[in-house]
């Protein structure tokens, strides 16, 4: 019967599961023991939108994929403070407005006529807020409604009107802006005019600076930002002495299985005993 023998190039199998093994648990523990929590509960478009911005600034950022398909943003500890800063400069995360659809929600009794006219004006103004927000420059913008509640019978009614409070950045030229946002407000409002929208602008004090290219350093032939070289340094010094040492190990085990075979035992003589 001939014995088939498992290809000596498969021999090495176990050494290659062990140091991916081994890869694995250490990038993980490594990066869960470095990395905290930023913002959660983000879309795919502010997520990216963060981890760009903090990419650029060489700030080391990551995505973490939530149970409800939400995703977090995360760093390391000790960049924590200088991300939210970069943050913060950026205008990030935006500010959540509420939509009409979510404002108008049926829930519970049916509303009452001053509650509704109460909701409608405070989706008017998120809608609005949102809108003015999307500005190229615009860091945060808020937008307050005033719609009389004027008797029909009434000879002198009060005209509607609307404040619109911008915060930009501060090498913004506003000026151009305040027509263009006085007319889209006083055009989403029925009996608003021109006249009664005022805009407020006010300049971040947190002067933004150029975004420069984050340096990258080599290590091992891979380039990384500056802040994650020690922790590679980490992770291939645990790691090389990991699999040296599951080497040696295997290397004992094999020498001792050879050994065994070559040991040689004395054959006893055949025939009765004298």
């Amino acid at each position: 019967m001939t014995v088939l023998r498992r290809p000596s190039s498969l021999a090495s199998s176990p050494a290659s599961s062990l140091a991916r093994g081994l890869l694995l648990a250490s990038m993980v523990l490594t990066l869960a023991s470095c990395s905290v929590d930023l913002y959660t509960n983000l879309d795919e478009r502010e997520a990216n939108e963060m981890v760009a911005t903090l990419l650029s600034r060489g700030i080391a950022a990551g995505r973490v994929v939530q149970k409800d398909g939400k995703l977090t943003v995360t760093v390391d500890e000790d960049q924590f403070s200088q991300a939210v800063t970069v943050l913060n400069m950026a205008g990030l995360p935006k500010e959540k407005f509420a939509t009409l659809g979510t404002v108008f929600q049926q829930e519970g009794l049916v509303a009452s006529p001053v509650q509704e006219r109460a909701q409608m004006i405070y989706a008017l103004s998120e809608e609005l807020s949102r809108t003015v927000s999307e500005i190229d420059g615009v860091l945060s913008a808020r937008v307050h409604v005033v719609l009389p509640d004027n008797d029909p019978l009434q000879r002198n009614a009060i005209p509607a009107s609307a404040s619109v409070f911008i915060r930009h950045e501060a090498d913004l030229d506003v000026n151009p802006l305040i027509p263009r946002i006085k007319t889209l407000v006083a055009n989403s409002i029925s009996g608003l005019t021109y006249e009664k929208v005022s805009v407020v602008p006010v300049a971040s004090q947190r002067t933004s600076e150029p975004v420069a290219a984050a340096e990258l350093t080599s290590f091992l032939g891979i380039w990384m930002l500056p802040a994650s070289v020690a922790k590679a340094r980490l992770i291939f010094g645990c790691l090389a002495g990991a699999l040296a040492a599951a080497i040696g190990c295997l290397g004992y085990l094999a020498w001792r299985r050879k050994s065994r075979r070559r040991k040689v035992f004395p054959l006893q003589p055949y025939g009765p005993a004298k």
